[in-house]
């Protein structure tokens, strides 16, 4: 018995696993796998996006027709044509038109639409992934579906039918902008495609919401429904509801697709894009003109975007509410 204890004691103790060493090398190196996955993207975002935008900047101060290559240099008065130019300024018309009937209806409808999906007990993904779906279709076929089978302006069309029902003569929904039913057609195919994202982002606000507040409002004899959705919700959905309306805003300066598929070559409707589009590859392509009004359009987007974020308190701390 000694002599077997004995032996375990004299017997070495089993060596122990060295630490794995940290790899050495470009592979090894964090600065270098950085780079390497972002590395492409910057740089189709530095030849696709930035530089493009400087060049549009800079060629903004000369003439430059038929050729992105400037060709002499007039000073501001590209942007004094466009300034002064009636199209152009009418463009910027239409476009307030445009975001006054779709920037708060979207709101409304990407809010109504996540409160319901936030209230369902059952199939609530199912429901998500359906108000969501219409996101990932392509402006262009659905401006085609909205012309060619629902607002098509003959009879067969699907809305020119319903109201046929009721004895309503068939409309001429893109033919005559007076009176300018095309603004039915435009509003209903973005409000389609663009609700289902805006309901996402309401819908992962709202799950935010802490249950006490509900609880602290249902102890203090607030009533489920209107109040609890004014006092609560509302407010808890600030943050949310600015960020949305921002990207509404630019959204709606950015339209082009479905004017330009809806009304094709029509002069009147308009927005800002597709003037431009026209001025810089139209009949003259004045490249020139065209990148001004692009500068002018970018600093009222940036402007509208700062003032809208400074009234709604966007990116101010929870302690500065």
């Amino acid at each position: 018995m000694s002599t077997s204890t004995e032996l375990d004691l004299a017997s070495p103790a089993p060596a122990k696993a060295s630490p794995a060493k940290p790899r050495r090398g470009l592979r090894g190196s964090s600065t270098f796998n950085f780079w390497l996955f972002t590395g492409p993207f910057l740089i189709g975002l530095a030849i696709f996006v930035y530089v493009p935008i400087i060049w549009s900047a800079y060629l903004s101060f000369f003439e430059a027709r038929f050729t992105v290559t400037p060709e002499r240099f007039i000073g501001f008065d590209n942007y004094v044509h466009m300034l002064t130019n009636d199209d152009f300024v009418g463009s910027l018309g239409t476009f307030t038109v445009f975001a006054a009937f779709i920037v708060p209806t979207t709101w409304a409808f990407s809010l109504a639409l996540a409160l319901v999906v936030n209230r369902l007990r059952f199939m609530r993904a199912f429901f998500r992934s359906v108000f969501f779906l219409p996101t990932a279709v392509s402006y262009v076929a659905a401006s085609l579906i909205w012309k060619m089978s629902i607002f098509s302006g003959v009879r067969f069309g699907l809305m020119n039918t319903v109201l046929g029902w009721f004895g309503i003569e068939n409309i001429a929904w893109l033919a005559d902008p007076n009176p300018p039913w095309y603004w039915l057609v435009i509003v209903s195919a973005r409000l389609w495609l663009q609700s289902g994202f805006y309901m996402i982002l309401f819908l992962a606000a709202l799950q935010n919401i802490p249950d006490e507040l509900y609880e602290a409002a249902a102890i203090d004899g607030a009533k489920p429904g209107w109040q609890t959705f004014r006092y609560i919700t509302l407010p808890q959905l600030r943050a949310t509801s600015t960020a949305v309306v921002l990207l509404l805003l630019i959204a709606a300066y950015q339209a082009f697709d479905e004017f330009f598929n809806l009304l094709q070559k029509t002069t009147w409707g308009r927005p800002p894009l597709v003037e431009l589009y026209y001025k810089a590859l139209g009949e003259n392509q004045d490249y020139g003109a065209g990148s001004a009004g692009a500068v002018i359009l970018t600093v009222l987007i940036c402007v509208v975007t700062l003032l809208q974020g400074k009234i709604m308190g966007f990116g101010r701390g929870e302690e500065s509410k």
